[in-house]
């Protein structure tokens, strides 16, 4: 059973990684290269070459993933190295793979519109990264240099990655101006979205902590009105040094205002700490009914 599974989950990520280095590559033919948008990483850089020495961007991203595997295998180990092996050589090939796919796309579908072109840029580039991201494997490059300076400088490879990508856009603004530059960071802020969607879905409920002097009141309501369980969790007030209970409770999205106000009818001085919950298994909840 558990073979199956893992069999399943690895057919996925490789689905994955290769439909996100794909759509990366060819969202840097289409769209970063002719643009002169320089969002981040090598590819940034080899954006800037191409066009301050002539150098082929992919040529410049063969070589530099070549170098930075060797480095990454003297620095970081075989272990670390293999996973980036797979993403360092698959998206050089890709980049040559979908170039003529990227002109084709960009002769008879995408047009001139700039502000078209920056929408499909953020939406692409958002999409492949998080496809790349959910499988734990990169496209190599930046992300070894990230790893490096985590392991030794104990730098977090997320705050590295941003002071990098910042002064890649912030050195390409001398080269193709300040208006681009601003357009790469729209791009990198905005395709977080995206990111963030495929890495941890989408959120279809509300998880509610609940403190309240009307336990029995707020409990009737969960069970009665709302059709859904609860846990009770032990508390202690850490100033007024009183025991109660936090009530713990799941409703859905489209519950979520009227839960909160049925809350404060019922006690206005409850204190509620609500988050957004992305999965929920197993417990007690209301079946939800297709036509509601």
């Amino acid at each position: 059973m558990l073979s199956n599974i893992d069999t399943k989950k690895a057919i996925i990520d490789g689905i994955s990684l290769v439909l996100g280095v794909f759509l990366y590559a060819l969202c840097f033919n289409m769209f970063l290269i002719p643009n002169d948008l320089v969002v981040s990483g090598f590819s940034g850089v080899a954006i800037v070459v191409q066009r301050l020495f002539g150098w082929s961007a992919s040529a410049f991203i063969y070589i530099t993933n070549g170098i930075l595997l060797i480095v990454s295998l003297i620095f970081l180990g075989w272990k670390m190295t293999k996973r980036n092996i797979v993403g360092s050589v698959m998206y050089p090939v890709m980049i040559t793979a979908s170039e003529p796919i990227a002109k084709f796309l960009n002769s008879y579908i995408i047009g001139d519109d700039f502000y078209l072109i920056l929408l499909f840029a953020i939406i692409m580039y958002g999409v492949s990264s998080g496809l790349i991201y959910r499988t734990g494997f990169s496209t190599g490059a930046s992300d070894i240099i990230m790893q490096i300076l985590n392991k030794y400088l104990k730098i977090s490879e997320s705050k590295a990655m941003i002071v990098a990508n910042s002064l890649i856009i912030i050195a390409s603004m001398l080269v193709f101006g300040f208006t681009k530059g601003v357009y790469s960071f729209i791009i990198l802020i905005c395709s977080t979205y995206f990111i963030d969607k495929l890495m941890f879905g989408l959120s279809d409920s509300k998880v509610f902590y609940i403190y309240t002097k009307k336990v029995r009141k707020i409990k009737r309501l969960i069970l009665n009105d709302f059709q859904t369980g609860f846990t009770s969790i032990p508390s202690r007030g850490g100033y007024s040094k009183k025991r109660g209970f936090m009530i713990m409770c799941v409703v859905s999205n489209r519950d979520y205002y009227l839960f909160k106000q049925k809350i404060l009818e019922i006690d206005p001085q409850a204190f509620i700490i609500i988050n957004s919950c992305y999965e929920v298994n197993g417990g007690v909840k209301r079946k939800t009914l297709p036509f509601l």
